[in-house]
């Protein structure tokens, strides 16, 4: 089997007004992503998400679509999308980093290979290890006290038993909008804090300690991407796990974080690490030095949750049971651009056993979100 060509689409879609995010890196309120479509000889499709943002990874639509379209697609033409690795080797060839634009053509190919074989991704990573029903936490964003308050009541109301708060602005109102959501959601819920590498060190350390009698269950990426050496220094000298994100989005940031001994926990994504199988590598990686990981989100539509959900599935060492994750971007949007949504639950999330990916995207709804990019 062959690729004899692949398409990409520029869409747009708005978050619902209650899910808009607003992290250290400033506002989301509307998603402008790029999907890809990839044909082969055979007859079988596959589909990818390029869940770009270019505060996050530098990535933007017009640059993704752009690369997809002109580098990325012919260096895969003629290529079998069952060989991922060689799949990844092409695309490494042709330019560095675009995580996000190299993750959208690997899930096709995930995708096709499912297909072919009448298998979901999961059995292709080695078999399912957790049922295909997840428990996720959800991310609250940095709002105000009161806003804050009355958003943590309605999780509490809808099932959640993790909550995660945005932090990483002014340590003040980030210590204040903690302490208005343990209070409203009580003693026994799990309450995460993700500072988005918005604190320095001196900060990060002061806030987690003033938020000892919080019970912090778990403090997200506390310092600037980069410093490996201070987010040691937050792991040491602070009580809660030190999870890393924003500065994992390879193998090689990997091995910085387990030779500086700097986290408790890795946040991996197929759209951030490059793929499925370099989400897996660096989740078996950190198993083997004792690190744990766990899932993280780009606010990914259903194609890219779908990626998501079937590496946690088939990786042992994604803790979510431990340490819940996100994979609840599709319920943000308002308009879910395939057939099949996967199943959410409030804070469940279920995917089945159909070939691929098992999510089929609906191209007449997809193009009326489309735009020129």
């Amino acid at each position: 089997m062959k690729i004899t060509h692949l398409e990409t689409t520029a869409v747009r879609i708005p978050l619902k007004p209650a899910r808009h995010m607003v992290t250290s890196l400033g506002w989301h309120i509307e998603s402008k992503y790029v999907l890809v479509r990839i044909g082969t000889d055979a007859g079988i499709e596959g589909i990818g998400e390029a869940t770009v943002m270019p505060l996050w990874s530098g990535e933007t639509v017009w640059g993704a679509k752009a690369i997809l379209d002109h580098t990325f697609g012919p260096a895969i033409i003629g290529a079998d999308p069952t060989n991922i690795e060689d799949i990844n080797r092409r695309l490494d060839r042709t330019s560095r980093h675009n995580w996000f634009s190299k993750a959208a053509i690997e899930m096709a190919c995930w995708d096709i290979a499912g297909k072919a074989a009448n298998k979901p991704v999961y059995e292709l990573l080695g078999g399912a290890v957790r049922p295909l029903t997840v428990e996720c936490r959800f991310s609250m964003g940095a709002y105000a006290p009161d806003h804050a308050r009355a958003r943590a009541l309605e999780l509490v109301s809808e099932g959640f038993q993790t909550i995660k708060v945005k932090v990483g602005g002014p340590a003040a109102a980030d210590i204040e909008r903690v302490r208005t959501v343990r209070e409203a959601i009580g003693p026994d819920r799990k309450l995460t804090i993700d500072a988005n590498c918005g604190w320095d060190v001196e900060t990060a350390i002061r806030c987690v300690n003033e938020l000892a009698d919080c019970n912090i269950s778990l403090n997200e990426q506390p310092t600037p991407d980069g410093d490996y050496h201070g987010l040691a220094r937050v792991r040491r000298e602070t009580k809660p796990p030190v999870m890393a994100d924003d500065m994992c989005f390879d193998m090689h940031h990997a091995r910085e974080l387990v030779l500086n001994d700097a986290c408790d926990l890795i946040s991996i994504y197929p759209g951030k690490n490059g793929g499925i199988s370099k989400s897996k590598a660096i989740v078996d990686y950190a198993a083997q030095h004792g690190v744990g990981c766990s899932i993280g989100s780009n606010l990914e539509w259903d194609i890219g949750t779908a990626a998501m959900a079937h590496v946690v599935v088939a990786c042992p060492n994604m803790q979510v049971e431990k340490f819940p994750g996100d994979m609840l971007g599709p319920e943000y949007h308002a308009t879910r651009i395939v057939t099949n949504p996967i199943q959410i639950d409030g804070p469940r999330v279920t995917i089945t056993d159909r070939p691929g990916l098992g999510v089929d995207v609906d191209w007449a709804l997809v193009r009326e979100q489309a735009f020129v990019a």
